[in-house]
């Protein structure tokens, strides 16, 4: 066996034998800081969204990692060179299309700190401080939104804070259907009946799914313009007599405030009543629409919140936390640990006294701190000023939305809630592109007027017209079979100019399609 020539040895790197250095880490720290600040200062000049072609990166980036350390300059390089065109700008001022989860200095120096501090918020007794802010956050943002009493920890109920909606959805129905199995026999999990609208997001068909609820077993309600999109009470009743009828049990209803099409709001107390003599489960996801229910004017919106047994809406819509900030209620916790909980002789950790163990309260043991970013954002910002912020972006969208009616070219579609305006280029400006007119009674003209199929691919080729100017992001939705836009104010760093160019823009690409033959 040969000796170690000392020609052959090479130092290890400090970061290799110690990878958290205080000194590198402040230094790196200040570099990544800047690198961020810059970024956010030209935010405006990249294309909204990503213009790179599938699998961009594997001809940019090696095949393989490195051998030895690669130093955080070169690192940051390829970020610049490589990942940030390949981004949708998502905290771009300019983009409309979704509802947006925003960010802010005290949400990113929160996570930050979160994942410095890298605590297994896991039990109690993993880090109590972990456990015991987050029990304080949601009897805070419980008491802003003016929540029942026995929805917070102070009155029996209690909160936590998950990563989205998909896993508040997959938590409550978990709990649901063991509660109503226990009493009806697990052998008739097979009649267990979801019921949402025709509106609801796509996540709950998916989690019912993962919780073992048939496709079949699901009911869409349907909704139309004359409840603004909103469930009708009416309907859900007839569904679930028949359901009955048919020996089927009924066990969930999903309410949505603010759905993602077009905004539309599940009238809560009106369905609460239809379904309590059935002894369902009603949860009420508020994703985008639950933050705005922090201003006195848009409390309304959840009247009817005493009755349900679950409550969620997202606190990266709105609160400026950043991402993974979904914050769920419930009346009866125990009923979620009962089916959750992996080892019931952990429930109280090491403590004899009684305390939380949050990964009784969700699908996974491990968990973030994310009730530190939360907490330093509600510190930093105040809850005055978020109501501001709130009521400035609506503000912006009812400038839209007043832009959009004063041209005849254009119809609002919906009704604007918040700060959705759902729009699109109305059907007559397409008789008037034919030099017809409304009253003309000619057949062609009402052939135009009455095809839908036109007036969506009109709209369609509209807005990707829009969309590759890569000044502005718009997305869209089909509503009762028609094709509209979605546009969102939202962003944190929007101004009112921002909403002028974009309609600006909106403006000439109509000039352009209008031109041209359908």
């Amino acid at each position: 066996m040969g000796s170690l020539n000392s020609d052959d040895y090479q130092a290890p790197d400090i970061r290799s034998t110690n990878p958290l250095d205080s000194d590198e880490f402040r230094r790196q720290g200040h570099m990544i800081v800047d690198f961020l600040s810059n970024y956010y200062r030209n935010i405006e000049d990249y294309p909204v969204r990503s213009e790179v072609e599938p699998n961009y990166l594997s001809g940019a980036l090696p095949g393989s990692a490195p051998n030895r350390p690669e130093s955080i300059e070169a690192i940051l390089e390829d970020i610049r060179k490589y990942v940030v065109p390949g981004l949708t700008h998502s905290q771009s001022p300019n983009l409309f299309g979704y509802y947006q989860a925003n960010t802010s200095t005290a949400g990113i120096l929160g996570d930050i700190i979160c994942s410095g501090f890298n605590v297994m918020g896991m039990s109690w007794v993993t880090s109590p401080a972990a456990t015991e802010l987050e029990n304080l956050v949601m009897d805070w943002l419980g008491e802003i939104l003016k929540l029942p009493k026995p929805f917070l920890f102070s009155s029996g109920g209690g909160g936590i804070i998950h990563g989205n909606t998909g896993e508040a959805l997959i938590c409550t129905l978990t709990a649901a259907r063991d509660k109503v199995l226990k009493e009806i026999g697990e052998e008739k999990f097979s009649q267990l009946v979801v019921y949402c609208s025709d509106q609801t997001h796509c996540s709950l068909e998916k989690v019912a799914h993962i919780v073992g609820i048939r496709a079949r077993n699901i009911r869409k309600i349907t909704t139309t313009k004359a409840t603004h999109y909103g469930m009708c009470p009416d309907a859900l009743r007839l569904a679930i007599a028949s359901d009955i009828r048919a020996g089927l049990v009924p066990l969930y209803l999903c309410a949505t405030v603010g759905t993602t099409p077009t905004c539309a709001v599940d009238p809560i107390e009106e369905l609460c009543k239809v379904v309590e003599e059935f002894g369902m489960w009603i949860h009420v996801d508020a994703a985008y629409a639950g933050a705005a229910c922090i201003c006195p004017e848009y409390r309304y919106l959840i009247d009817g919140i005493e009755s349900v047994n679950s409550f969620s809406f997202n606190a990266h819509k709105w609160f400026l936390s950043g991402l993974d900030c979904c914050c769920v209620w419930l009346k009866n916790p125990i009923v979620l640990t009962r089916s959750l909980s992996a080892d019931a002789s952990y429930l109280h950790g090491d403590t004899k006294e009684a305390v939380i163990n949050y990964k009784d309260w969700q699908v996974s043991l491990s968990r973030r701190f994310r009730a530190l970013r939360l907490w330093l954002v509600l510190r930093s910002h105040g809850v005055a000023n978020l109501r501001k912020y709130i009521q400035s972006h609506v503000r912006l969208a009812s400038i839209f939305e007043q832009l959009v009616a004063e041209d005849d070219r254009f119809e609002v579609f919906s009704k604007r809630r918040l700060a959705l305006v759902c729009f699109r280029i109305s059907p007559s400006a397409l008789y008037k592109k034919q030099g017809e007119t409304q009253r003309s009674g000619d057949d062609k003209a009402e052939a135009i007027s009455t095809d839908d199929d036109t007036v969506n691919k009109v709209n369609e080729a509209f807005l990707q017209r829009i969309n590759r100017t890569g000044r502005v992001f718009i997305t869209h939705a089909v509503v009762e079979g028609t094709y509209v836009m979605r546009f969102a104010v939202g962003a944190t760093l929007m101004e009112e100019r921002h909403v002028r160019m974009a309609w600006k823009l909106v403006q000439h690409q109509a000039d352009v399609i209008l031109s041209e033959p359908i």
